[in-house]
């Protein structure tokens, strides 16, 4: 963000307006970095310099947005990438600065939630919340009623065993099977290293929901705002 006017900052940050800030600023009641500033024309970095009012800290508080983004095949979950690939920020043309809450692997597609809210970015993520994410997972080959009773029960990867997941048979044939896979965990390309141990090939993975949010009939690319109900769920999960 560009340097602006202490006064200024001060006014957009709801202290006072910027002529009631002048007079804090004159009276001493304003620091800078530590440091008392007591003369006009001061300009300051919001998001590198530390201002106080009365010693209390002062920020600018940043429009807390929440969306939900379909996201396509080979497109990076993340803010930015060294190899220049397009991310799930590039596909979503706002002022505010967000990031992705979780992660969704580069052949993943689906639900991915962006917002720049910490708590609700917790309140996802965090394993002691057990949010559940429900995905579609196109199989290769006939998936057997054994197989789907071990995911079921939670199968053994490298790092231990899985919590027990939630399955829905869709359907089945020789040369292809269709489930719906819910899991509470996030270990890194779990649902794909979950098959391998059946020696099971997922063809295709798409995520539909994460928590109460539903994908619904969102395309491939585009992106929406949660609305306030979805929000206040965030919380209640």
């Amino acid at each position: 963000m560009k340097e602006i006017r202490l006064q200024k900052f001060m006014a957009l940050c709801g202290v006072a307006s910027r002529r009631a800030s002048e007079k804090l600023i004159a009276e001493g009641r304003v620091k800078v970095n530590g440091i008392i500033v007591a003369e006009m024309g001061v300009k300051i970095d919001p998001e590198k310099d530390i201002i106080l009012v009365n010693n209390k800290k002062i920020r600018l508080e940043q429009k807390k947005v929440y969306l939900l983004l379909n996201k396509p095949l080979g497109v990076i979950t993340s803010v930015s990438d060294d190899l220049h690939r397009t991310t799930v920020v590039d596909l979503v043309n706002i002022p505010e600065r967000i990031y992705p809450v979780g992660r969704l692997d580069y052949n993943t597609t689906g639900a991915i939630i962006l917002t720049n809210d910490g708590d609700v970015a917790y309140k996802l993520t965090h394993p002691s919340r057990g949010v559940w994410k429900k995905y579609l997972v196109d199989i290769e080959g006939y998936i057997s009623d054994e197989q789907i009773s071990k995911l079921k029960k939670g199968v053994v990867l490298e790092e231990g065993k899985t919590a027990p997941a939630r399955l829905k048979l869709i359907f089945r044939t020789k040369q292809k099977s269709k489930v719906e896979l819910s899991i509470h965990e996030g270990k890194n390309r779990q649902i794909r290293r979950m098959f391998e141990t059946l020696n099971r090939k997922i063809l295709k993975l798409k995520r539909l929901e994460v928590g109460s949010i539903k994908l619904g009939d969102l395309r491939e690319g585009e992106w929406r705002y949660l609305s306030d109900k979805e929000v206040s769920s965030i919380a209640e999960q």
